[in-house]
């Protein structure tokens, strides 16, 4: 889906395409398809919101269940992604920001700035789902 968003404004079909950041950057080093390195460099990053709220910063979390059977496994693997080791691979690899303060930004990341983030809570991201639901429904968006 992001790949339409992108193709449509660098073919001038629209003004602003909403991605999340790290597919900006696939699509920047992709050597097996030369067109979206093309796309990447027609349009330009901007975080939103960045003079009230911030950003939207998408979620992920990690949990082990109340009746785990391997819990301790469980959580020395959340220790492991998390830990500086993980998030150097997995950010450098994804373009993504780390999570772990102890991890430096990629040159790449470290080229798209720094960015006030949303701290919306998340209760309240919940609450208000079913009302963006019908508004992405009633939009026709798939």
């Amino acid at each position: 889906m992001y790949l339409y968003g992108v193709l449509a404004d660098a073919e001038g079909v629209c003004d602003v395409a909403i991605i999340n950041n790290y597919y900006f950057g696939k699509m920047k080093f992709n050597d097996k398809k030369p067109e979206q390195k093309a796309w990447a460099e027609s349009i330009r990053l901007v975080f939103p919101n960045q003079a009230d709220r911030g950003s939207h910063v998408n979620v992920s979390g990690a949990a082990v269940t109340k009746h785990a059977e391997q819990a301790d496994n469980a959580v020395k693997l959340i220790e492991f992604l998390s830990s500086p080791f993980a998030q150097n691979m997995y950010a450098s690899a994804n373009f993504e920001y780390p999570v772990n303060p102890e991890v430096d930004w990629s040159q790449e990341v470290i080229s798209w700035g720094r960015f006030k983030a949303d701290t919306l809570d998340l209760a309240k991201v919940a609450e208000l789902s079913p009302a963006a639901q019908k508004l992405i429904d009633r939009a026709g968006w798939q």
